[in-house]
């Protein structure tokens, strides 16, 4: 049978501008509280709060930043080789990585590749966060092979920025 792969692209997520600030506020606090408590699982209560600013309709007047990771996953698209690209948000927008995974896992994919638009290593969602929901979709789905793409090389990093700083600014005269 062939492997049947896919990418997903991960990008931190924001709240729309058009979020009541109450609902995040709220939102926040819960987490706060359960990370003091060194819980993982979020109280029903936070977990409805998370869901409602998750789904909070975007458009890329009230979400720049969904809209820039949009246009990132459809330029990064077809270069992936024929395999399927979807975009996924570490917080406050939907998919949440753990669901763009198990909708893969649902559509039959076997080979799941994530990769993050963060960075940087001493970030928590990268460095921390990802490589615990992988831990856990891998023991969840022990017949898909799920990677992470991380961490990034700093000399590969640091030609990608050597070269956007040729392409955006003026040449020293």
């Amino acid at each position: 049978m062939a492997t049947k792969e896919a990418v997903v692209l991960i990008g931190h997520g924001g709240t729309a501008r058009d979020t009541p600030r109450p609902l995040i506020g709220e939102l926040k606090r819960l987490e706060a509280e359960r990370q003091a408590r060194r819980e993982t699982r979020m109280s029903p209560r936070e977990a409805e709060l998370d869901k409602q600013v998750r789904e909070w309709p975007r458009t890329p007047d009230n979400d720049a930043y969904k809209a820039g990771i949009d246009e990132i996953a459809a330029a990064l698209a077809p270069k992936l080789g024929g395999r399927k690209l979807v975009a996924a948000y570490n917080e406050f927008c939907a998919p949440s990585v753990e669901d763009a995974i198990e909708s893969l896992v649902k559509e039959g994919f076997t080979r799941i590749s994530l990769i993050s638009t963060m960075y940087t290593r001493g970030g928590v969602h990268a460095e921390c966060e990802i490589p615990d929901i992988v831990a856990q979709a891998r023991k969840n789905h022990p017949g898909v092979v799920i990677e992470y793409a991380w961490p990034f090389d700093a000399g590969y990093l640091a030609d990608f920025l050597a070269g956007q700083l040729a392409r955006a600014l003026s040449p020293v005269a």
